[in-house]
């Protein structure tokens, strides 16, 4: 039986890398030079990112990932133990440096992105891992961990009844074997549209693809949508949850702003609908900001329910 405890319990397996930030009024064009506004060094790589948004919205959380022995991944340490992340669990590597990511952002927020994965490549799980999946809640995984390891983990974590959420992000096949091991699979519209084989462009089409993967054994499905908001499905019945109108500067990290309030107020015991309002809030609040960790709001400025 599981320590019971007023705080969701997460571990996070997953990606730390320091996030090289361009920001220029216009992407350039092949064999164009631009002028880029400034340059910044900012904690990021999605693992730590989704970590940090649990530990802000009052969730008790441990990231698994693997950093190189450098002054990168001392900042990305010490910036995760700052927000009451366990880095513990975190592997310093000798023979690899901490991975990186160039994020170019133009003037109206959007991005493109380029990953070094790095020492991400080396992640592994803790000889004691199944201990402690079996004191949390949920398990949050991604595509920036090798898939061998990943696939370890969901199995290990779906014997010991620990729930499963699955963020297939950067997109990429997804294990047949893994669909009915996920409690929660939140894609956004591109990664829904490759993996289901379907168009996603509305509601309307969000839900076909959730339905989908409710088909292949996936417990509940979000897909968001940007400035559309999101829809979830679960056995209940399905929801639309549009987005407000904001100023956006940076949509670095919005994805996992949301993926990280929603899965917190899942452990709290919310409705899968209201999770998803709560994590469409924290992300409007993100994209009004510049960086990827820097923009994660605290659970206060959220909201207090």
């Amino acid at each position: 039986m599981k320590k019971q405890s007023f705080k969701t319990r997460i571990i996070v397996l997953g990606s730390l890398n320091m996030d090289v930030v361009l920001r220029l009024d216009s992407m350039p064009a092949r064999g164009e030079t631009a002028h880029a506004q400034s340059l910044s060094y900012i904690p990021g790589g999605k693992g730590g990112n989704q970590a940090v948004a649990c530990a802000r919205h009052g969730a008790q959380v441990a990231l698994v990932g693997c950093v190189g022995r450098d002054a990168h991944g001392d900042v990305l340490r010490n910036a995760l133990a700052a927000d009451g992340v366990d880095v513990s669990h975190v592997a310093v590597h000798d023979g690899e440096s901490t991975g990186s990511a160039v994020v170019m952002v133009e003037a109206d927020g959007s991005n493109r992105i380029a990953v070094i994965p790095g020492a991400n490549a080396l992640a592994a799980l803790p000889a004691h891992f199944a201990q402690m999946l079996a004191q949390a809640d949920y398990l949050v995984v991604q595509f920036e961990t090798p898939l061998d390891v990943l696939d370890s983990a969901i199995a290990m974590a779906h014997q010991i009844n620990c729930k499963v959420v699955l963020n297939p992000s950067p997109v990429k096949a997804v294990p047949s074997q893994w669909w009915p091991l996920i409690d929660t699979l939140v894609v956004n519209e591109h990664e829904a549209a490759e993996l289901s084989g379907m168009a996603v462009v509305d509601a309307d089409t969000a839900q076909r693809a959730a339905q989908h993967f409710l088909g292949l054994g996936v417990q509940q499905v979000v897909v968001t949508m940007g400035s559309q908001g999101a829809l979830a499905l679960n056995a209940s019945g399905h929801s639309v949850h549009p987005a407000p109108a904001v100023n956006v500067v940076d949509t670095t990290s919005a994805g996992d702003t949301f993926l990280g309030t929603m899965v917190t107020r899942l452990g709290e015991g919310c409705t899968l609908p209201h999770a998803v309002e709560w994590g469409i809030k924290a992300a409007a609040l993100c994209i009004g900001r510049a960086g990827a960790q820097p923009s994660i709001p605290q659970r206060s400025e959220v909201g207090d329910a």
